[in-house]
């Protein structure tokens, strides 16, 4: 045996001060290179752990001792053997952890790398962990394991990187931990861009896909296999036994653009989207469970091109339509080119089971380009459960090319496909070879590692302290330096004169006490409020007044900043209000800059008087790329008089169809004196919901709705309009054409 130590910790030997049990275990693969006689070296600095590595040989073991390794650029690139791979761990799993400027690159062949953390930084590189050192040298029959990504975010959202590139061929990628990516590209992507790389048989194996928050425009992926200029190529990925939870970036949670992928044994919990087919041929769905749980656009199998075979999984609880139905057959274009939409032919879907589910979409797309409808496919043996009365199907085009028979509905499908149907209380079937059998997706867990905690469910507002402050000059600002996530600061009566901007990065609520009188706020700055990081903020029944705010334009009481990451924001102004917003132009209540995204926006039961500009203001993204500042944006039973501006603006250009917002939501509020500079009561442009119900408007233009893209859904009733002369509450400019 030959036993190394490296580094500070070789010193510390020397000079008599080394213990015995430096390293505090001994996993397998150590003690089987101690018993060959292979090399175990244990290293505690950069320059130790590359001198290791540029002469390891097969068998030997590298340790990382524990602590933070700070921009480390690591590389393994080196040749081992089946029997004996190199070896590179943590001395102790979990408490390595991998900072500021890090990645990891492997190049050679059987390599294992494992229980390291990356957290507290971003990659400089393109790829965070890439399976090859450069377009030359490629990992092959290497492995990834145990190892944790935790918010490892570029802080500009738009900068597009991969967290996990996979290169080269028989590589396995298996019980890893990856939560929280915030910026663009996809977590995973496996990469069959030179001939070395297809034909991969990668594992993706038993790993946590924690949550990948909604992105806002395309490029949220949380899986990709391929691109589409090599989509005609077999890739031959596995991805087996591994927990999607809150995967929501974009409406393909995987995109599978490569042909002969098996998907097997995974469980999609509350993910917005579908496993789409994109691209490729010839890929296997089976023993999978989507459980959507109820969360809005959870969804399932999105099928495109040909010969695949979708069998045995459960679909549960799935709200999506269009997009991201439960199950999607998606209609093609005739002599399609390589990058668009592939005739669905020759595709078997058989003993599923779809239970509680809004909807089956076939032939989704129809339209004067998609217009290739499936052919010599199959729908046999599946049970149907709708979550209503109403049958879940959908059809958009003549579904004669697919075979219905054998399967059992709760409700009559459409009569063109009713023939392929038993309609019975489906529920309780019993001795039918309709729908899937035995076990399904995997436990949450039974993946990743069990040193790591995974992400929690409950709000981020909640689990903190509750804090009373009393009112004083910096006395809010000051309260909020001291705060931790969740917490909630109690506010006496009085008034709290606020000199200061606050860059919050945490989530925390800001309350009124129970008192006749409200507290206010006043504030020097053009911004009180910049949310960076993993900033939200809950208000609720407080004044805030802009009279003391800079006579300059622009200014606006909450907006955004990458100071602390540009990770996704959730405000919510409950029993507020807010007075005085008129010392200048443009001055706003929320507004986002470029490249900020918030979840959610909320205002319920409050009140806006004398605002100059657009109370909240979401329109910076003009590049007409698909991008957007706000999923949702919900006003209910609150009062608008005297606004300068639209009451929102929101802008979402281009034509890309990958995500589902953005989402205005604004219902039984009042409205009196908007858009005084002559402009209309909304700028909605490439809303994708939107819901104007309830609602009284006087002195106002109509809300100016812009159609750029999809299918918008839409719901404007029961409206009052009290301005003499006024029509409509909604003029409506479609750009589609």
């Amino acid at each position: 045996m030959r036993f190394r130590l490296l580094g500070a910790t070789a010193i510390l030997c020397a000079l008599g001060a080394c213990q015995t049990g430096y390293v505090v275990s001994e996993p397998s693969v150590q003690s089987e290179a101690i018993e060959r006689g292979d090399e175990v070296s244990i290293v505690d600095n950069q320059d130790a752990y590359f001198a290791a590595a540029e002469t390891a040989r097969p068998g030997d073991v590298i340790v990382l001792a524990d602590g933070v390794w700070q921009d480390f650029d690591m590389l393994l690139h080196a040749e081992g053997t089946s029997q004996a791979p190199i070896t590179v761990r943590a001395q102790t799993p979990g408490k390595v952890i991998l900072s500021g400027q890090s990645s990891l690159r492997l190049a050679g062949q059987h390599l294992v790398v494992s229980g390291l953390v990356f957290r507290d930084g971003y990659t400089p590189r393109a790829e965070l962990i890439s399976f090859r050192r450069d377009s030359e040298n490629l990992a092959f029959s290497s492995r990834v394991t145990e190892t944790v990504i935790d918010n490892f975010s570029n802080p500009d959202r738009r900068q597009r990187d991969l967290w996990v590139a996979i290169y080269g061929q028989n590589n396995v990628f298996d019980h890893n931990h990856m939560s929280g990516k915030n910026n663009s590209g996809p977590t995973l992507a496996v990469r069959l861009n030179s001939e070395d790389s297809q034909d991969n048989n990668h594992v993706i194996d038993s790993n946590y896909f924690g949550p990948r928050p909604v992105f806002g425009s395309n490029g949220g992926e949380t899986l990709r296999i391929g691109t589409s200029h090599f989509s005609l190529t077999r890739s031959g990925t596995q991805v087996t036994n591994n927990y999607f939870d809150r995967c929501s970036g974009e409406v393909e949670i995987i995109s599978s653009k490569s042909g002969e992928n098996v998907f097997r044994g995974n469980t999609f919990f509350q993910s917005r989207g579908t496993l789409t087919l994109r691209h490729g041929n010839g890929t296997l769905i089976e023993n999978n469970l989507f459980d959507g749980d109820g969360a809005p656009y959870t969804g399932g199998v999105r099928v495109i091109n040909a010969h695949h075979t979708v069998r045995n999984n459960r679909f549960t609880n799935l709200t999506g339509e269009r997009f991201s139905g439960a199950l999607v057959v998606m209609n093609g274009v005739p002599n399609s080119p390589i990058n668009r939409y592939h005739q669905v032919d020759g595709v078997t879907i058989e003993n599923n089971t779809f239970d509680t589910i809004r909807r089956i979409e076939l032939g989704e797309g129809s339209d004067s380009e998609r217009s290739a409808v499936p052919i010599n496919s199959r729908f046999q043996n599946n049970i149907v459960l709708g979550e209503s009365d109403d049958t879940p199907f959908r059809l958009y085009d003549d579904m004669s090319g697919i075979d219905f028979s054998g399967n059992i509905a709760d409700a009559a499908p459409p009569s063109d496909i009713a023939g392929g149907f038993q309609v019975s209380s489906a529920r309780d079937v019993v001795n039918s070879d309709a729908g899937a059998v035995g076990d399904f997706g995997v436990a949450r867990d039974a993946t990743g590692v069990d040193w790591y905690p995974k992400a929690p469910i409950t709000s981020p507002f909640e689990g903190g302290q509750t804090v009373t402050v009393t009112p004083g000059e910096s006395a809010l600002s000051n309260a909020i330096k001291s705060a931790g996530p969740g917490d909630t600061l109690l506010l006496a009566p009085g008034t709290y004169a606020e000199p200061v901007l606050v860059n919050l990065h945490i989530p925390i609520s800001i309350v009124a006490a129970e008192s006749e009188t409200a507290p206010v706020i006043t504030f020097e700055r053009p911004n009180f409020f910049l949310l960076s990081g993993e900033g939200g903020l809950r208000m609720s029944g407080i004044t805030v007044s802009g009279a003391n705010s800079p006579d300059s334009r622009g200014n606006a009481f909450i907006s955004t900043s990458s100071s602390g990451g540009a990770g996704n924001h959730t405000v919510q102004l409950t029993d507020m209000n807010f007075v005085d917003f008129d010392v200048n132009r443009g001055f706003s209540v929320v507004s986002a800059a470029k490249g900020h995204f918030f979840d959610r926006i909320e205002i319920i039961r409050s009140s806006f008087s004398d605002v100059s500009g657009a109370v909240v203001k979401l329109d910076a993204e003009t590049d007409d790329n698909g991008i957007y500042n706000s999923e949702y944006l919900i006003i209910e039973d609150s009062q608008f008089e005297r606004i300068g501006g639209p009451v929102a603006a929101v802008y979402r250009g281009g034509r890309d169809e990958s995500t589902f917002g953005p989402h205005v939501w604004v219902n039984g509020s009042s409205f009196d004196g908007i858009g005084l500079t002559g402009g209309p009561l909304m700028q909605l442009h490439g809303v994708q919901n939107l819901k104007l119900t309830g609602n009284r408007v006087a002195n106002a233009e109509p809300a100016d709705f812009v159609i750029t893209t999809g299918k918008p859904k839409t719901d404007v009733s029961g409206n009052t309009l009290v301005r003499p002369g006024a029509s409509a509450v909604l003029t409506t400019t479609d750009l589609r054409n």
